[in-house]
């Protein structure tokens, strides 16, 4: 089967960050080096070295439309992918110990508070309340923005590292067991680890592992060591994990190609442990603070853009499949202008592309997933390209319940699956009939019960340039700004292809106009 990987990883709820492969970091001057910026291969015009960010305002959108079609829509700060995954997990009845590692499950359900990836001088906001309307769970005691998240994490100011005991090796006869009942490595501030780490701050405890923020004492920064929970096949996914880091490091030695930097794995009384560089917040976290329902500016779209296609570069390259990209595993340093690609947990060689619905989180998930066609890198891109549509509008693309409600959203933006490709998946017969209508799966409004719909699309309903220009065009835009984002407008286009074959490539998006634009 396919194994997944162990992290922390994806977003929590609307309070937390990710507690991802990068750990907080208190000052640039303690974070690991981050690597130089790169202008894209093929791309002599305007690059992400020419972003800078003088003030985290310059990340808004000012031109964000006042009357677009998705005002109501669900904000893609709010989101949590990870809560979501879980619930869908539990909906679908896996979880065994041969399924629990299945697409997204390993994401997180207890995580700290918002300031463990983030910067001294940001102080975090209040955790959000629990929402007792939950606009995407399947039924009422479902609800996967009602996660009871515990405050686990201590505080990243200054005035609080005096609270860290002095670094100790502890000895077993301090204590009966290492582990908690459930298999978690029992963290103790203070703790030197490996003869190295000094444990400053528990960051959070996830499905299949805990991460804990910890000062290297070879070079004084700081690091995250994700430490695995006693289970053999836990440990066996997760040295699946290190031997693709370390296949991307060897293709990219120089770090050039935005792929989170994987430092070493040891051993600790039992459990697996990775050691990550630091970086400041994901994508998500960023939507958050600076985007919230209006998205970001395309200038800081691009600069982010040309980052991930490198990556996903990269991963083409060594033929490697993510497998779960979105916001959440996006990762930024301190000063919002150098992102890398994160969380290579549900990554796998190309090869290994075993049909199962419900690989990749639900409203990043390509349709060929979903539809049982066997799948390729396009599916890294098609993810993108809902993350690059979230990021400028602040809203999510495709919103369904369930699998079948994302097809549905999925046409209702970009038409008709083509017959062609609707037969080629063993999956098709779940979601249509034998003349290919789409079978819609929905809940009488009155009775509650479950119905059946039989629905045409004969032309989309919310197309995508209607969703990304919805009231910028009557707002005057200069030639050279409704051009821009027409190039935008174009290059999702070609992400979002229904068919996986005419979508395009990492190296494609990075020539396209948008991305590889003459510099003024």
């Amino acid at each position: 089967m396919r194994l997944q990987a162990l992290h922390i990883g994806g977003s929590q709820d609307s309070s937390t960050p990710s507690v991802d492969t990068a750990a907080s970091t208190s000052a640039v001057s303690e974070a690991a080096p981050l690597s130089a910026p790169q202008t894209p291969a093929d791309s002599p015009g305007e690059s992400f070295t020419d972003f800078k960010i003088g003030k985290d305002a310059d990340l808004m959108n000012n031109d964000a439309p006042v009357n677009g079609v998705d005002k109501d829509e669900p904000s893609a700060a709010d989101y949590d992918p990870t809560l979501d995954m879980k619930a869908e997990k539990k909906r679908h009845g896996t979880g065994g110990v041969n399924e629990e590692l299945s697409a997204a499950s390993y994401d997180e359900t207890q995580t700290s508070r918002q300031d463990i990836l983030m910067p001294d001088a940001v102080q975090p906001p209040e955790p959000k309340a629990k929402d007792p309307y939950d606009m995407f769970a399947e039924d009422d005691d479902d609800d996967m923005f009602a996660e009871d998240t515990q405050d686990t994490a201590q505080p990243t100011h200054a005035s609080a590292k005096s609270a860290v005991p002095q670094p100790k090796e502890l000895d077993i006869s301090m204590m009966d067991n290492w582990d908690d009942p459930e298999g978690y490595y029992n963290v103790r501030l203070g703790e030197l680890i490996n003869g190295r780490y000094h444990v400053q701050q528990n960051l959070g405890k996830g499905m299949f592992s805990s991460v804990v923020r910890a000062t290297d004492s070879k070079t004084g920064g700081l690091v995250a060591i994700k430490i695995i929970r006693q289970n053999d096949t836990m440990k066996k996914a997760g040295m699946k994990e290190i031997g693709i880091l370390e296949q991307l490091h060897e293709a990219d030695p120089d770090d050039k190609k935005h792929v989170i930097k994987f430092e070493r794995h040891f051993d600790h009384k039992g459990h697996l442990c990775m050691v990550f560089e630091n970086l400041s917040m994901n994508l998500r976290e960023v939507l958050k603070k600076f985007g919230r329902d209006v998205g970001l500016n395309l200038r800081a779209i691009r600069a982010y853009a040309q980052q991930i296609f490198l990556g996903l570069s990269l991963l083409r390259k060594c033929n490697i499949l993510h497998a779960d990209l979105k916001p959440d595993n996006l990762l930024v340093n301190e000063q919002r202008n150098i992102l890398k690609v994160c969380d290579l947990g549900s990554a796998s060689p190309a090869t290994e592309n075993e049909i199962t619905p419900y690989l990749v989180s639900r409203f990043y998930r390509a349709p060929e997933i979903i539809l049982g066609i066997p799948y390729d890198h396009a599916i890294d891109v098609w993810s993108i390209g809902c993350t690059l549509f979230e990021l400028y509008t602040g809203k999510i693309l495709f919103t369904g319940r369930n699998n079948n409600q994302m097809l549905r959203s999925i046409m209702e933006c970009r038409g008709k699956y083509p017959p062609k490709l609707l037969r080629r998946g063993s999956l098709t017969p779940m979601h249509f009939d034998d003349m290919l209508n789409f079978l819609s799966m929905e809940e009488d409004k009155i009775t509650g019960r479950s119905v059946t719909r039989v629905l045409d699309f004969k032309k989309p309903t919310r197309d995508l340039k209607t969703r990304l220009m919805g009231g910028k065009e009557t707002r005057g835009m200069t030639d050279s700004e409704a051009k821009e984002l027409a190039q935008f407008v174009d290059l999702l286009d070609r992400c979002l292809s229904l068919n996986p074959e005419k979508r395009c490539t990492p190296t494609e998006a990075l020539k396209h106009p948008f991305l590889c634009r003459p510099k003024v």
